[in-house]
């Protein structure tokens, strides 16, 4: 930097100034590219933009082509007494349902303590045992949990709620004269249900005493555990739980109050209906994405990231193509055209949706429906079809993926030629700073003989004039 500001001290010239425009001039030539790589980079989004469009038409296309979509079942529930949902297991029917009591968890109490919450129960190691009247298979009808020296209720009570195979929870409650020790059962129903807790000989401290209560420990059901009664047409069934599953094949019960209600159970043409209305936004989202894209405003000149490009032309010309050809056979009676459907082709390239065509469709033949848009085993539905040709042009050899691939590969060979550039420029600048040095320093010694010079002619007039 130092002989850059010295530049023109002998000469007297602007050096430092001229070899700034100079550097300017050149890095000038570097503009073009810089403008080219923006370009490129704006293309990179673009096609970006352009994807996700396609990705999201992809999305409902694809939901469209799965056959399980139209075979799909809904429960609806007429009355308050439960709540219902279908799976592809259930069969279409009406089912009166009439709930007469809602499965319920079993709680205990100890008979009431009087003690202080911080006094010990107990003077040695002992244990709590609960019972369970009925319990089922594979679960023990007894539970023996150890209580240490000296615990507490509330230190019972933890042992309780940390004893793993107990599947209760505990709690102390203050009845306003004392503390009794609550339990209640983690489950509904009978089986699950609390029906003694004792304690062994010894449990209490001396002094203890036990109110209300003709045996040291015993423990007083306050409600036993109950199982859901209720019926399906006319046919009883019991549960030990209040959702239900298996009571009609396919179907999961969820029993909220005693009542009667009406199940129906048919098919979901709703989910069918609003597939197809995404289908059609999917798409004509897409059309606007590249209508934007492509756009070219005469007033104002500017055009569109991706006008004229070659992957857009290809796109609409796929997927233009997929839309107006035929599916089925009409002759077989078949649906074959979108417009069967109530889905029209508009002017401007876009989908519309006559809502009560489909619905008539829908009604009229379901299986029909599906088949025109999920196809068969062999042959690919409108929706296979569409759902295809998206994934090939999002793949890694498709139009949108080779675009970019050449927008990046035009990024990455602009730059290289920006940085020979950038080089060259730094060369150029450099032997120009080389010149002017050497033009400065010729022009200091120019400079310096001139004043030699006029010194001796000076001298020389003087001396004549002496003379």
């Amino acid at each position: 930097m130092a002989s850059i500001s010295a530049l023109g001290i002998g000469s007297g010239l602007d050096l430092n100034g001229l070899l700034d425009q100079l550097n300017e001039a050149e890095r000038g030539k570097l503009e073009p590219v810089e403008r080219q790589i923006e370009s490129q980079q704006v293309r990179i989004s673009a096609y970006g933009e352009l994807q996700g469009a396609l990705a999201a038409f992809e999305g409902a296309v694809g939901r469209l082509a799965e056959p399980s979509l139209f075979q799909s079942l809904s429960a609806n529930v007429t009355g308050d007494a439960l709540q219902a949902a279908a799976d592809a297991d259930a069969a279409p029917g009406q089912y009166q349902v009439e709930v007469e009591q809602l499965a319920s968890a079993g709680s205990l109490a100890s008979q009431r303590i009087d003690v202080e919450l911080d006094e010990a129960l107990t003077d040695s190691d002992s244990t709590l045992t609960l019972a369970f009247g009925n319990a089922p298979d594979g679960k023990p009808d007894a539970i023996h949990i150890s209580v240490a020296a000296g615990s507490t209720l509330e230190e019972v009570r933890d042992a309780i709620n940390a004893h793993e195979g107990a599947n209760v929870s505990a709690s102390v409650v203050n009845d306003g004269e004392g503390y009794r020790l609550a339990l209640m059962s983690n489950d509904t129903g009978e089986a699950a249900s609390l029906t003694g807790m004792t304690f062994e000989e010894g449990f209490f401290a001396d002094g203890v005493i036990v109110s209300d209560a003709e045996d040291e420990g015993a423990g007083a059901v306050v409600q036993p555990g109950r199982d859901a009664a209720f019926s399906v047409n006319g046919i009883a069934i019991v549960s030990p739980t209040n959702q239900v599953e298996g009571a009609i094949q396919g179907v999961t019960l969820d029993l909220q109050q005693p009542g009667s209600a009406t199940l129906g159970v048919e098919q979901d043409t709703l989910a069918v209906r609003e597939a197809v209305s995404g289908f059609v936004e999917a798409y004509n989202a897409l059309k606007g994405t590249i209508g934007e894209l492509t756009a070219f405003d005469a007033e104002s000149g500017r055009a569109g990231e991706l006008l004229g490009d070659s992957a857009v032309r290809t796109i609409e010309s796929r997927l233009r193509n997929d839309l107006s050809a035929m599916v089925g056979d009409p002759a077989q009676g078949e649906l074959a055209m979108l417009s069967e459907l109530g889905i029209s082709l508009s002017l401007d390239g876009t989908l519309s949706l006559d809502p009560a065509e489909l619905d008539m469709a829908i009604a009229n033949d379901m299986g029909a429906v599906e088949r025109f848009f999920a196809g068969g085993e062999d042959v690919p539905g409108m929706a296979g079809r569409l759902a295809e040709t998206s994934s090939q042009l999002l793949g890694s050899n498709g139009a949108l993926t080779n675009a970019i691939g050449g927008a990046e590969n035009r990024i990455e060979s602009l730059s290289q030629r920006y940085v020979r550039m950038e080089q060259g420029i730094a060369q150029t600048i450099e032997r120009y700073r080389v010149q002017f040095g050497q033009l400065d320093g010729m022009i200091a010694q120019m400079n310096q003989t001139s004043d030699y010079l006029t010194q001796q002619f000076a001298a020389m007039d003087a001396q004549l004039g002496r003379d």
